[in-house]
């Protein structure tokens, strides 16, 4: 410690002699060239001292990290000209840099790691794995200020020597073309010198070399990667899509429209989870059983009386019905139509450039990986035993369990738990954590909670499942609860506890493609695997799960594959959103008060409860709420949250606010019909608006109608 302390003391000497004794003001190119002549004199009369002196003083500004390192390598140019200013600027510029290193490691390295190391320890990894790599991409692409580089890679594992090898290489280029511009700006004795040859193009590779250097970087890193593959020397294909959900057919869509050569593989039914398995047959059978639960509230709509009968089995049969109408949408027929060539089988990536399906070796310049998610099924003791149900075989039944448990308390177990009680199941849903819903606001989770218990649902809140039992007939749940053990008895189960990535099976593990440790493939933000002609896109990679975000990624998935050695684009997540399509819907964009708070994000919350609105009140509708979420003192939307009727079709507004930053004034600005329920958004928008009343203004304005009424 005592050490430590001494060395920081040091430090800190040098540091503010540098800047006490103004010597910072001096390291500038209007003083080099007014000093020029007699600097130059000096060095060409004692060559070896003025090469010693501007080495160690380069070493010195490096290794105290001071700013001026970029101007005196192009003093070094003009000084010592470009073989010997190149060799000594390289060498100064490495052993300054690994001084920085090694002074960061010894005095931060340990207290680091003690305070966040689970927070580095993936880092770390990486580092070790690949550090030498990600320190040569940014020595050779200058991103970061390289003091920066030299103090953050202290913190790390990296050894010294692989720092000072690799800084030594990947600076090179940068270090020549400085150097380069250093020598032409020393021949610089006019302003008219400025238009020379030689400067304008030292000039253009400074702006240049970033690119340059990218490209390079870029094909290095392809040719690391595409080690011991052969690539073909043409392609039958521009692309192929595996997968034909939601991410799929967005990406095939694209690619056809585009008029690109592209095949699209399903092993399965075209149109994957979303239509078959997920949201159109689940949204079918909320809407039935939404019309149900308007019968048993009759009395509310002056009805005195209203009775319904029906078979749970039809019910199920117009699922199929909706699906079957929807299908051709996403039909094989259709894509083959739009020049799409449409593949059943199951598809195999074999080396990044072939795909093999049916026995048959596609080539293709791209591949996107689309394979979507299966239900998540958990590690419950005895759960082989019981005959369970999914999201996937659910739409299989035809008669309606007189008692279902509900494993999962998120919106596919919350959506679900409400229509199968609705038909009249008894519904026992069991949650391991607090509240439902956890992602949102605890009001929210209330809100929720209370009408499912209105409508009869069992919550079981905080239960762990641990094992699945029969006695006899009896089939139970065994769950532990503060500590006690607590059976639960049920006649159906249905697991809804997540979703997980299909990535087996089709080459991931062979080609060495990572996946993220919730078994999702990792991509960059260009939606890249570890082959940069290799795409991944939909609920397959992440982050979020909803059909809207596939199609979103799709996008920049395809467009990145087909354009991308020309122009590339970052997958943009700024403004997602998502409903759970129960009773109250519940619809969100952005951040939530829960989430604001966590990371760390200020806030003001307008809040406008619907109970108050004609139309709510006129469809019976009456309850729920909007809350936005403000940056202080701004009408710019940073997130919002409705729960009410329709509420997914309300967030719309604020999604269009907070792509197009239109604020709450445009909001209160814009007329909405009556009556509607998306008077509510303007209404909140002047709740905001009565909030920020400008009181100043309106005490002047106050005194002008008085002045004006004598």
């Amino acid at each position: 410690m005592t050490k430590k302390i001494l060395i920081l003391v040091v430090l800190t000497i040098l540091i503010g002699s540098y800047f006490l004794t103004d010597a910072h003001l001096y390291l500038n190119l209007a003083s080099f060239k007014n000093s020029q002549a007699e600097i130059t004199a000096f060095q060409s009369e004692n060559p070896l001292f003025s090469g010693l002196l501007f080495f160690s003083l380069y070493v010195l500004v490096t290794g105290l990290s001071l700013p001026g390192a970029a101007l005196m390598t192009l003093i070094g140019g003009a000084l010592f000209g470009l073989l010997w200013g190149t060799l000594i600027v390289s060498f100064a510029s490495t052993i300054g840099a690994t001084l920085a290193f090694l002074v960061a490691r010894f005095l931060f390295r340990d207290t680091v790691n003690r305070r966040f190391g689970d927070r580095l320890k993936i880092i770390n990894q990486g580092i070790e794995k690949d550090g030498g790599f990600y320190l040569f991409s940014l020595r050779l692409i200058p991103i970061f200020p390289f003091f920066i580089i030299n103090l953050l890679m202290g913190l790390t594992p990296i050894k010294t020597r692989m720092f000072f090898f690799i800084s030594q290489i990947g600076m090179l280029p940068g270090t020549l073309v400085f150097v380069n511009a250093g020598t032409e700006i020393a021949k610089l004795e006019s302003l008219s010198g400025i238009l020379s040859p030689g400067l304008l193009i030292s000039f253009a590779l400074l702006g240049l070399f970033p690119l340059l250097a990218k490209k390079t970087l870029s094909l290095l890193q392809a040719r690391r990667v595409y080690q011991g593959f052969e690539k073909p020397r043409q392609f039958d294909r521009n692309l192929v899509v595996i997968g034909a959900g939601s991410a799929g057919l967005v990406s095939a869509y694209i690619a056809s429209a585009v008029k690109s050569e592209v095949s699209l593989i399903e092993k399965n039914r075209m149109g994957g989870d979303c239509l078959n398995t997920g949201c159109v047959p689940s949204k079918a059978l909320l809407r039935s059983a939404k019309f149900l639960s308007h019968i048993k509230r009759s009395k509310e709509f002056g009805i005195h009386t209203a009775t319904v009968e029906y078979e749970f089995a039809d019910v199920m049969q117009r699922v199929q019905d909706v699906i079957e109408k929807v299908e051709p949408h996403d039909s094989t027929a259709r894509y083959t139509e739009l020049g799409v060539e449409c593949l059943s089988g199951e598809a195999r990536i074999l080396t990044p450039w072939t795909v093999e399906v049916n026995g048959s070796i596609l080539s293709t310049k791209s591949i996107i990986i689309a394979t979507g998610a299966r239900p998540l099924i958990p590690p419950i003791e005895g759960l082989d035993q019981i005959s369970y149900l999914t999201s996937d075989n659910l739409w299989e039944l035809r008669e309606c369990p007189r008692r279902l448990l509900v494993l999962g308390g998120g919106p596919i177990g919350c959506e679900l738990s409400q229509a199968f009680a609705r038909f009249g199941a008894e519904v026992t849903q069991v949650e391991m954590l607090p509240r439902l819903l956890i992602r949102e606001d605890p009001e929210v989770s209330e809100r929720l909670e209370q009408q499912l218990r209105t409508e009869g649902v069992d919550l079981r809140l905080q239960h762990t499942a641990r094992r699945f039992v029969r006695n006899g007939s009896e089939q139970h749940l065994v769950c532990e609860y503060q500590g006690d053990e607590i059976e639960i008895a049920f006649d159906q189960v249905l697991i809804a506890v997540g979703r997980k990535a299909n990535t087996t099976d089709i080459g991931l593990q062979e080609l060495g493609i990572e996946l993220n440790p919730n078994q999702t493939v990792t991509v960059n933000d260009y939606l890249q695997t570890r082959f940069p002609n290799i795409y991944a896109c939909g609920d397959v990679a992440g982050p979020y799960q909803f059909t809207h975000t596939a199609s979103h990624q799709a996008w920049y998935a395809v467009v990145n594959a087909l354009f991308g050695s020309v122009w590339r684009f970052k997958v943009d997540y700024s403004v997602i959103p998502w409903a759970t399509f129960t009773e109250p819907e519940i619809a969100r964009v952005g951040l939530n008060e829960l989430e604001a708070r966590e990371q760390g994000v200020e806030f003001e919350v307008t809040r406008y409860e619907i109970d108050d609105l004609d139309r709510a009140i006129a469809d019976q509708e009456a309850h729920g709420f909007i809350k936005v979420l403000t940056v202080p003192g701004k009408d710019t939307v940073i997130g919002a949250t409705i729960v009410g009727e329709h509420a997914s079709d309300l967030i719309s507004e604020y999604i269009t606010a907070m792509r197009h930053k239109l604020g709450m004034n445009k909001i209160l600005g814009t007329i909405h019909i009556y009556p509607t329920l998306t008077e509510a958004n303007k209404f909140a928008a002047g709740n905001w608006k009565r909030a920020h009343t400008p009181d100043r203004l309106l005490s002047w304005l106050k005194r002008f109608h008085r002045w004006t009424r004598r």
